[in-house]
């Protein structure tokens, strides 16, 4: 019976991955065509007489507010001299980051019939990281300043854990992100499930439209971290659930266990001192992946059911320790 039970596994696994892989070459067909436009360069190459032509290409980077002396001002200022020769230093080819850029392109095309490649601007933001990309209808901003890789200089005095995702690899993860949150809708988040469940929407949003990715890519773990993730998922769980967090409406929860932090605080020192932050997030995308799992429900639909309707309809079970 077990030997039975193990074959099927196998099987279905084996024709899983052969409907993966042909969705994928389908996908990959796809034609987006979009321009990558260096402005950092740009900006930095333009001169008082050039600015008139700059500002009539980039309309959207040149507030109204602002006088054509402040601009040039800012293309002599040295910081602002020091951040484009960084970031053209690392940036000088593109083609590595266009391909994951067209990947992910093909597959907001393939699941939202409306999407339209954007305009890529590349600029620079004074190592605004938490702005890193803006995306709009049309339009993308990517800040290179924001991608250098952890141990850049114009890192110093940023938090460690915030860091460690200011790199190059991180930049369609980020976009694909930024994506997920014009796509999913749902009601305001009161309780620490909401924001569980928010999350493992955007989580499961980057499984469609970024899959070369790694899951570790994805929520910004190491490899040590998402391992960590994995091994303590029924003890995370157990927390959650003897100490009634899912439904509570303690803001501090979202500090605790969802937003980005050195750590998650169990409160608890040996566990807090190995754990990585945003241990909600990792939760509550196995909820929502247990809930497409066990439902025959669209992924657009879901995108916009209720926490309460994904959580209940999961039967979510965490992965027990070995």
């Amino acid at each position: 019976m077990k030997y039975s039970s193990f074959l099927f596994l196998i099987i279905f696994s084996f024709f899983s991955c052969e409907e993966e892989n042909k969705l994928e070459k389908e996908i990959a067909k796809i034609d987006v065509r979009f321009n990558i436009e260096r402005f950092d360069v740009a900006f930095s190459e333009a001169t008082p007489e050039m600015l008139p032509k700059l500002k009539k290409a980039f309309p959207f980077m040149f507030p109204k507010k602002y006088k054509d002396s402040f601009w040039i001002k800012r293309i002599n200022d040295t910081i602002q001299k020091e951040l484009v020769t960084e970031t053209a230093g690392a940036f000088k080819d593109f083609k590595p980051y266009r391909l994951d850029l067209e990947g992910l392109f093909q597959h907001l095309k393939y699941y939202f019939e409306g999407f339209k490649p954007p305009r890529i601007i590349t600029t620079t933001s004074e190592v605004d990281y938490r702005n890193k990309v803006i995306v709009t209808d049309t339009i993308s901003l990517i800040s290179l300043d924001t991608y250098l890789g952890p141990d850049h200089h114009f890192y110093k005095g940023i938090p460690e854990y915030i860091a460690a995702n200011l790199k190059p690899d991180q930049i369609t993860v980020d976009l694909a992100r930024a994506y997920s949150n014009r796509y999913i809708f749902q009601p305001q988040r009161k309780t620490l499930l909401d924001d569980m469940i928010y999350a493992g929407k955007q989580l499961y949003f980057m499984d469609k439209v970024i899959p070369y990715k790694s899951d570790a890519q994805k929520l910004g773990y190491t490899d040590d971290e998402i391992k960590w993730a994995e091994a303590n998922e029924e003890y995370i769980w157990r927390y959650f659930i003897d100490r009634e967090l899912l439904y509570s409406t303690d803001a501090k929860l979202a500090q605790r266990f969802i937003n980005p932090a050195p750590f998650s605080k169990f409160y608890l020192e040996q566990v807090d001192n190995e754990s990585p932050g945003r241990i909600g997030q990792y939760i509550g995308w196995q909820i929502v992946k247990a809930y497409m799992k066990n439902t025959d429900t669209e992924f657009k639909r879901m995108l916009n059911a209720s926490s309460e309707t994904i959580f209940n309809n999961s039967k979510f079970k965490p992965r027990k320790n070995d």
